[in-house]
């Protein structure tokens, strides 16, 4: 399989985030990117760097102002008095505050959901490194692969059109999927990271064209918690183009699977060109933020259930913070795909 990755990764490396009120270490560290790639290098894939798209591609998904906050906010945040390392907003508005802020303290609360997307000198830097390796793993797709693997770091599908959160700047498998539509009139977007998509669902809720199914924690007590409602199905021209399938703490492998046939079937209805999935690890078992139960032989038969779709598929890399486990996972994962591992018993 095709791989995309890029060391540019590295300028993003905030030391922290805030958590329940308390600064405590950032869990999408960058030996997250490094495990990956062991799995990837072992598994022998080809790997390639990514191509520069300018930002085109990336102002189609979000809006112009979010964009520069992206850009300058770190370098406008140093010139307060006594400035932290990293941006962290401290208020925000509600939801009967509406006003846009010109200074850099209020646009931050404005333009950031939570507490756990710092924004560190390289930030910007990675961020669009990372939207480049969705963007040149598409191209793939376009000149012919019939998969490819985005391996993206900061990942993406917390990102809405205008926020940035979860660890999540700009949202990689939304631009991707808007690229891919110059040639696919009708995409779906499959998340089975063990947050649910809240920025991905946003993005796509009153469009058509792009499919969004998430399997993902019962967010009623759990991140992101004000999205990813079973009732939640799509507005206006988007209505019934919005999956989600919340599942119990603890599920494990057997239930997740049956979700994941309840998701293919809206999957299949939908009849899309090409098929792209948010791929988190962090639904594994050992995962420190984490709340399901997925084992690492899983990984393997759902990406082996994946494949079975026979369609086109971009895979983007998002969560996933037990880093041992990831190299496994991930190949394990790949393995599946591409019908490499023995039949799966739970």
């Amino acid at each position: 399989m095709l791989v995309v990755q890029s060391d540019s990764h590295l300028a993003h490396q905030p030391s922290e985030i805030i958590s329940r009120g308390r600064a405590i270490p950032h869990w999408e560290i960058a030996s997250r990117a490094d495990a990956l790639l062991s799995a990837v290098k072992a598994g022998g894939h080809d790997i390639k760097p990514p191509v520069t798209h300018g930002l085109g591609p990336i102002e189609a998904i979000h809006e112009a102002g979010y964009l520069n906050f992206l850009k300058t906010a770190w370098e406008r945040w140093q010139q307060l008095p006594d400035p932290t390392p990293y941006v962290h907003p401290y208020a925000q508005p509600n939801r009967r505050m509406t006003g846009l802020p010109t200074g850099i303290q209020g646009q931050a609360g404005y333009y950031m959901a939570t507490n756990s997307a710092p924004i560190a000198e390289g930030t910007w830097r990675a961020s669009l490194a990372s939207a480049d390796i969705a963007l040149t793993a598409a191209d793939a797709l376009l000149t012919g692969e019939t998969a490819a693997y985005a391996l993206c770091r900061p990942p993406g599908h917390h990102a809405f059109s205008d926020l940035a959160g979860g660890f999540c700047y700009l949202n990689n498998i939304a631009i991707a999927a808007h690229y891919l539509t110059q040639r696919w009139q009708r995409l779906a977007i499959l998340d089975i990271d063990v947050h649910h998509g809240n920025g991905t669902q946003s993005i796509f809720y009153e469009r058509n064209d792009v499919l969004f199914v998430s399997l993902h924690g019962d967010p009623t007590d759990y991140f992101p918690f004000f999205a990813g409602y079973a009732e939640e199905t799509g507005s206006g021209l988007g209505a019934n183009a919005n999956l989600n399938l919340p599942l119990p703490q603890g599920t494990g492998d057997i239930d997740f699977l049956a979700a994941l046939e309840i998701a293919f079937q809206k999957i299949k209805g939908h009849a899309p060109g090409a098929l792209l999935i948010s791929l988190g690890f962090d639904g594994f078992e050992a995962d420190p933020i984490g709340c399901l139960k997925i084992s690492t032989g899983c990984f393997g038969e759902i990406a082996h259930r994946i494949a079975g779709l026979g369609l086109p598929t971009l895979l983007v890399q998002e969560g996933g913070y037990d880093v041992p486990s990831l190299t496994p996972n991930l190949s394990s994962f790949l393995e599946g795909f591409e019908g490499r591992v023995k039949k799966f018993r739970p």
